[in-house]
């Protein structure tokens, strides 16, 4: 007695989309349990700008602390100041940040000069600050999921008026 192709096909295809549910499954299963990667700004350089805009070259200290390298093929960077979006840059470097190690990499960002007026209006419109909160956003590209997410919050502390006069 002779299967029927069409039936064999699908028997077929119904194994391989089992195959490939067990294998994504494991592979998901490798992913949890895995430190988020550890971000410091380390510089801040300043660049050659076009017209009002001002470019700054930001250094990145990238820790990994897990038993796996991240590879990377471009990266993207956003900074928030006070709430609202400030600079953003991307850069398509490739490198990798080896298992329990780190890399500094380097991402050209850019602040619009309506952006920065924006900025010091408000600041100037505000109540006296002592500090000033950041959040730093960004993305290392490649991977086969598309990319390892990183945070960096805090706050930027002000000098005083007082800390200027003495």
């Amino acid at each position: 007695m002779q299967q029927n192709p069409v039936l064999k096909s699908i028997r077929l295809v119904l194994v391989l989309c089992a195959l490939c549910t067990l294998f994504a499954a494991g592979g998901c299963a490798g992913m949890f349990g895995r430190e988020p990667m550890r971000v410091n700004v380390v510089g801040l350089e300043p660049l050659e700008g076009q017209g009002l805009e001002m470019r700054f070259n930001v250094k990145l200290r990238l820790q990994n602390p897990n038993d796996a390298p991240i590879d990377y093929d471009g990266v993207s960077l956003d900074l928030d100041l006070n709430g609202k979006p400030f600079a953003s840059g991307v850069s398509d470097q490739k490198g990798s940040v080896p298992r329990f190690g780190e890399a500094v990499l380097s991402v050209p960002v850019t602040v619009s000069a309506f952006t920065a007026a924006r900025q010091a209006l408000g600041f100037a419109g505000g109540s006296q600050l002592e500090s000033i909160p950041y959040a730093l956003r960004g993305r290392l590209a490649g991977g086969a999921l598309g990319g390892t997410r990183f945070t960096d919050k805090g706050s930027l502390d002000l000098p005083t008026a007082a800390g200027f006069g003495n």
